[in-house]
């Protein structure tokens, strides 16, 4: 699949035709040159949530080409999360584990709302300040620049079809990125750990190397992978608390899960949590 930035609504017809006529001139040269599935991001964008971009999503499997604009993708703004649980903090801790293998049961989009802010969500918020997308969060952030991107990778999730899907902490909202199951394609570049296939949704971490080493140079490094690891803790507790189980994984292939999860460039994948009820 490819997503391309940029593609305005009143030129779509003429550069359709285009590549019509490009593809017929080229042959199956075309195709090859064309299967980079990188995202094809702006020099210094790197979220979804702009009012003229447009996306254009290519089906490998039918070659089927449609386009939506930004403004009219599948936003879902979650539930206000709550802040005052039934289990406490050192219940969550002295239970915590990782677990699995998970039920083939749904989860509802209360948990899905509760998890994704307990991973990333704002706590304190702060429009004016654009470098911090919205405010200070559950996690603390080496000089607050919150390098990470969180995904939700959902297949089971009552309310809401499968798919791949960006969290916006700003206003507490996904965006669906990827239509689809993809479960299966995940497990395979997870080298086929059953538990990814089997989970209803799963928590996939990618960072911004860049936000914090502009500030802190080469040492910004070991910050980013000490925020990804304050923020997984933060989901393995919440995750506790609602009766549910993970487990954190650090073991798939980089590119494969690029493809899958169309990844910008700016972005490097890190981490996957499958999450679901275990047994």
């Amino acid at each position: 699949m490819k997503i391309v930035k940029k593609m305005k609504l009143k030129s779509w017809l003429l550069l359709f035709l285009m590549g019509v006529f490009a593809f017929s001139a080229c042959g199956s040269d075309t195709r090859e040159n064309g299967s980079n599935n990188a995202i094809e991001m702006g020099e210094s964008q790197t979220t979804y949530e702009t009012e003229e971009s447009q996306a254009t999503y290519e089906i490998e499997e039918s070659q089927t080409i449609f386009e939506i604009e930004a403004s009219e993708m599948n936003y879902i703004f979650l539930p206000p999360p709550e802040d005052d649980g039934d289990m406490s903090v050192e219940s969550a801790l002295a239970n915590r584990r990782s677990h699995r293998s998970f039920l083939d049961r749904a989860l509802s989009l209360e948990q899905l709302s509760q998890i994704l802010w307990a991973a990333y969500g704002i706590t304190s918020p702060i429009p004016d300040n654009p470098n911090l997308r919205g405010g200070l969060r559950t996690t603390p952030s080496a000089g607050a620049l919150f390098p990470l991107e969180i995904y939700v990778i959902i297949g089971n999730v009552d309310g809401i079809e499968p798919g791949v899907y960006r969290y916006s902490a700003a206003e507490h909202k996904i965006l669906q990125v990827v239509y689809g199951d993809v479960r299966d394609e995940l497990y395979e570049a997870a080298l086929s750990q059953s538990m990814v296939r089997e989970a209803p949704i799963s928590v996939f971490y990618s960072a911004v190397f860049e936000r914090t080493t502009d500030i802190y140079g080469e040492r910004g490094i070991m910050y980013v992978y000490m925020e990804i690891g304050h923020s997984a803790q933060n989901v393995y507790l919440q995750v506790e608390a609602l009766g549910l189980g993970t487990c954190a994984i650090g073991a798939f292939t980089n590119d494969r899960v690029r493809q899958i999860l169309h990844l910008p460039d700016n972005e490097e994948p890190l981490y996957l949590m499958p999450i679901g009820y275990s047994y």
